[in-house]
């Protein structure tokens, strides 16, 4: 890159005219807010975008982004706007509730049909993964239960770093040792402390790109339970009750949908009933 270009680029900055247009096209595309707060850090992830498009400035890129030539874009800013923040096993006390409580019901009133989940948010799979695990434990202990995971998310970056299935040795270290040594296979390189789950986890998830706001969201099947945690914490109430009935659409009746810790439900019209704080079950 020319070296004009690219000090250019950094002595670049975002007018409030510029951001108001790409954050209001965020929140009402993506349902993500975007506050005058955070002006700062949506030019600082965009600044990666100016230097990879090597355009001079935020003025060309926004005219850029609503061009006829722009709508692939798009997806790439929207790849560096979102939030990925993810661990194996976050908020361990839904793995507990899981394991102990909900498989075996499950079980028990499926019988041998194929038991469905749906991580809507899922990042870069860690949470998913996490589900795999604790599923694949129990069926390995229970003959006839099955299961199958979609992991959906709006970036494009982060499902490919799922399916890739490839983190660094230290995501990992909150898993137990039994269950590293399991399910995920570490490099032979001593200078490149990664792992990879095992295929036998991979071939249980499929992912899928999805945005919240779309007015259909292009999955055919229902399922018994849905982890949407700490997705919607970016969006205005009412998306977030929007959305959580759009997702309740395409989970069976009686089946389970969880939140994260720090989201509720309340004064919402949705059609759940809460059994545990933030564990809630179709009504």
């Amino acid at each position: 890159m020319d070296s004009n270009l690219y000090s250019n680029i950094y002595k670049s900055s975002l007018s409030d005219h510029e951001f108001k247009q790409l954050s209001q096209f965020i929140q009402d595309n993506y349902g993500i807010k975007m506050p005058p707060a955070k002006k700062v850090v949506l030019q600082g992830r965009l600044h990666k975008r100016l230097k990879q498009l090597q355009i001079p400035d935020f003025k060309s890129y926004v005219e850029y982004v609503f061009s006829a030539q722009g709508e692939n874009e798009i997806i790439h800013m929207m790849d560096v706007v979102s939030t990925n923040k993810t661990d194996f096993f976050r908020e361990p006390v839904h793995f507990e509730f899981l394991e102990n409580e909900l498989l075996p019901h499950l079980h028990q009133i499926n019988g041998r049909t194929i038991t469905k989940f749906w991580s809507a948010g899922c990042s870069s799979g860690e949470e998913p993964y996490t589900l795999a695990i604790v599923l694949q434990q129990f069926k390995e202990k229970n003959p006839g239960f099955d299961y199958q995971i979609l992991a959906t998310d709006i970036s494009t970056q982060m499902l490919q770093q799922g399916a890739n299935a490839i983190y660094k040795e230290e995501k990992i270290e909150i898993v137990p040792l039994s269950l590293k040594k399991k399910y995920f296979l570490k490099s032979k390189d001593p200078n490149d402390p990664r792992v990879r789950v095992t295929k036998q986890l991979r071939d249980k998830v499929s992912f899928q790109r999805l945005n919240f706001m779309d007015s259909s969201y292009g999955v055919n099947e229902l399922f018994d339970v849905i982890f949407c945690r700490n997705a919607l914490i970016y969006f205005e109430r009412e998306n977030q009750e929007m959305v959580i009935n759009k997702l309740c659409g395409k989970l069976n009746a009686q089946g389970f949908f969880f939140l994260g810790h720090s989201e509720s439900i309340t004064n919402m019209q949705v059609p759940l009933k809460s059994i545990k704080p933030t564990i809630f079950r179709k009504t």
